[in-house]
């Protein structure tokens, strides 16, 4: 596995799990703190670095059993001749 592919399929895999963790633990904002020009579905918290953490942690793990299963052999992502 190169150099780039190995980029490109971490930063796949990081976008991915970044819009599975985005949603969780949202909850909205009650509408009687509500800013003028705030959206009533804006979330109250949304905890951001938190969320960047989990999906940077996450996204490592899963990458490294991407290249344990590609660089073992368990499967080919080559095609055979």
């Amino acid at each position: 596995m190169s150099l780039t592919e190995g980029l490109v399929v971490y930063v796949i895999i990081w976008w991915l799990l970044l819009f599975m963790v985005l949603p969780w633990g949202v909850r909205r904002v009650d509408p009687d703190e509500l800013l003028p020009g705030e959206d009533p579905g804006s979330p109250a918290q949304a905890r951001m670095l938190l969320k960047l953490g989990v999906t940077t942690v996450l996204a490592t793990v899963l990458f490294g059993v991407y290249f344990w299963v590609a660089q073992s052999g368990l499967i080919s992502f080559r095609p055979s001749p």
